[in-house]
C-alpha cells in the first residue's frame, strides 16, 4: 500500500444514465455541460481534490456498454478535479484475453488525470447489469488490480487502485472466502482501497430515526466481517464509492436531504475507526424526475437541472467535514 494518499476525498457520479434490473436507463433529458459544471463547482467549493465518477467496460466477444456519463472531461477544468475511474469487467465468456492490456491502456490514456482506479463494478452481486454475474470475475478482479497498479508506478502516477463490494449479510456468501484464495503478495500489495457501494433504507426500509445506526452497523460489518475473509486487513482503506437515496413516489426531496445528511454524518463519525478515506455521492441528476421506478429520482439535482434540497445538504457537509476529516476527526 501507499500510505501517502490518506486524504479524506468527496466525489459523485456526474451523470443520469444508470442501469438496474431491466437494463439500462436512459434520461428523458440530456446533460447540460454548463449547468453539471457550475453544480460540481458548488459542490467542490474549497476542496482541493474533488472526485468524478466515471464507468467504462471490457468486452471482447461483444460490444461493450458505452461509457458513463458522456462528455465528462468538460468537467475536469477545475483544479483538484480527478477522475474515479471504474473499468468494468462485461466479457460474458469470462475470457480476459486483452483485459489486462485494456486495464493498463485506460490508466495510460487518462494519465494525471487519474485520481482512482477501480476494478470491476460490484463483483460479488450476481445482478445482469453488474459485474458479479459474469464467470471468472474475481480472477479477472485480482489480475485487474495488479496490472493497474504496475502501470500506475512505471508512470509515476498517484492514482490509488482498488475494488468495490456490496455488503454481504450471512456468512455463508462465498465471494469473500473465494478473493482470499486468490489473494496473493502482489495483489495486496497493489490494493490501494475497497470501495463499499451500500444503499440503506432504498432496498430494505430502515426508520428513518435508525439511519445512522444502520449506516454504521454496515460500515463495521463490512471492515470487520467481509474483508478479514479475503486476508484484507485494517490499514487498507475503505472507501464509500455509491450512496444515495432517491426521490419519487412516497419519497419527498426533503427526506432525500435528511437522509444524505445522516449517512454522510455516520461515515464521517465512523472514519479514523474503520480507516474510511472518501465518499462518493450516487448521483448528480436523475434521470427520470417523474418516473415510479426507485432508480428514477437518485440526483441532487431534477432531470431539468433544477436543484432539489439535498444539493445544498451535501455541499454544506463536504464544506463543513472535509476539512475536519483531513485533520483526523469525525463528526
Amino acid at each position: 500500500m501507499d500510505d501517502g494518499r490518506r486524504q479524506f476525498r468527496f466525489g459523485i457520479y456526474p451523470g443520469a444514465l444508470l442501469g438496474d434490473e431491466r437494463g439500462i436507463l436512459h434520461p428523458v433529458r440530456p446533460d447540460d455541460p454548463r449547468a453539471v459544471a457550475e453544480a460540481l463547482d458548488e459542490l467542490q467549493g474549497a476542496e482541493g481534490e474533488f472526485l468524478v465518477r466515471v464507468y467504462r467496460s471490457f468486452a471482447a466477444t461483444v460490444a461493450a456498454p458505452a461509457q458513463t456519463p458522456d462528455g465528462w472531461e468538460a468537467y475536469l477544468g477545475r483544479p483538484g478535479r480527478k477522475v474515479d475511474l471504474v473499468l468494468q469487467f462485461r466479457e460474458p465468456t469470462g475470457g480476459r484475453d486483452g483485459w489486462e492490456s485494456f486495464v493498463r491502456g485506460q490508466v495510460r490514456e487518462l494519465g494525471a488525470r487519474l485520481g482512482s482506479v477501480q476494478i470491476c463494478e460490484e463483483p460479488n452481486a450476481d445482478l445482469p447489469v453488474l459485474d458479479g454475474s459474469i464467470p471468472g470475475v474475481r480472477e479477472a478482479l485480482v489480475a485487474g488490480v495488479v496490472a493497474a497498479k504496475e502501470e500506475v508506478r512505471a508512470l509515476g502516477l498517484s492514482a490509488a487502485v482498488g475494488f468495490n463490494a456490496v455488503p454481504t449479510f450471512g456468512p455463508d456468501a462465498p465471494f469473500w472466502d473465494a478473493l482470499g484464495e486468490l489473494a496473493d503478495r502482489r495483489f495486496l500489495d497493489a490494493l490501494d482501497y475497497v470501495g463499499l457501494d451500500f444503499f440503506p433504507d432504498v432496498f430494505r426500509p430502515v426508520p428513518a430515526e435508525r439511519l445512522a445506526e444502520a449506516t454504521a452497523w454496515v460500515l463495521h460489518g463490512f471492515r470487520h466481517g467481509d474483508l478479514p475473509r479475503a486476508g484484507i486487513g485494517a490499514g487498507v482503506p475503505i472507501r464509500i464509492t455509491e450512496n444515495g437515496w432517491p426521490t419519487g413516489p412516497g419519497r419527498t426531496e426533503q427526506a432525500q436531504a435528511r437522509a444524505l445528511e445522516a449517512v454522510v454524518r455516520a461515515v464521517a463519525g465512523q472514519a479514523a475507526a474503520l480507516n474510511i478515506e472518501g465518499y462518493t455521492l450516487f448521483a448528480l441528476r436523475d434521470a427520470d424526475s417523474r418516473g415510479a421506478s426507485l432508480f428514477h429520482g437518485f440526483g441532487l439535482l431534477r432531470d431539468d437541472h433544477t436543484r432539489k434540497p439535498a444539493f445544498e445538504t451535501y455541499r454544506g457537509l463536504i464544506a463543513e467535514l472535509g476539512p475536519r476529516l483531513r485533520a483526523g476527526s469525525g463528526s
